[in-house]
């Protein structure tokens, strides 16, 4: 699972060399903001099904037409796979939080999730809807700290921009 450890090590490994001073401070700085990235995981870890459902109530919200017949929403199963999607993207932020890296959210989520939602018909703009809701949604101290909302948001970022 890549992380900016493992991608370091990887790519002085590559190179033949050892890390360079620059590659150190950026592991470091990786390991200072260990904490905001543990609390962020445990936060989002102990609220995941209200943020999941505040996610895909936005989306629905937002995008109601896809209720309609014919539409990615068009019945309860598919409006159910809707927030089940939404889960597993919230699990991968929390992974990504806790290994320090992009690595969860790139192997399992983003690699190839363009092409399955055009396939299926069901629209990216919606889960974006969702994740920017989520992250809009953070109140920075009554969610966590300041810290540990920059790191989660930085994820949520990702997981958004990837996804356009």
């Amino acid at each position: 699972m890549k992380s900016v450890i493992t991608t370091t090590i990887s790519a002085a490994d590559a190179a033949g060399r050892f890390p360079s001073s620059s590659d150190l401070e950026s592991v470091q700085g990786n390991i200072q903001r260990a904490a905001a990235r543990l609390e962020a995981a445990e936060k989002l870890a102990g609220n995941h099904e209200a943020v999941v459902k505040e996610g895909g109530d936005a989306c629905f919200a937002k995008y109601s037409y896809l209720k309609n017949s014919g539409e990615a929403g068009d019945s309860q199963e598919k409006i159910n796979k809707c927030y089940r999607d939404i889960d597993h993207y919230m699990r991968l932020i929390n992974y990504c939080l806790v290994v320090g890296g992009t690595g969860p959210v790139d192997e399992w989520g983003i690699a190839g999730a363009r092409e399955v939602y055009r396939a299926l018909n069901l629209p990216a703009s919606a889960y974006i809807a969702a994740f920017t809701f989520t992250r809009d949604r953070l109140c920075i101290p009554r969610d966590m700290s300041a810290q540990a909302g920059v790191e989660y948001s930085s994820i949520l970022d990702y997981v958004i921009n990837s996804l356009y």
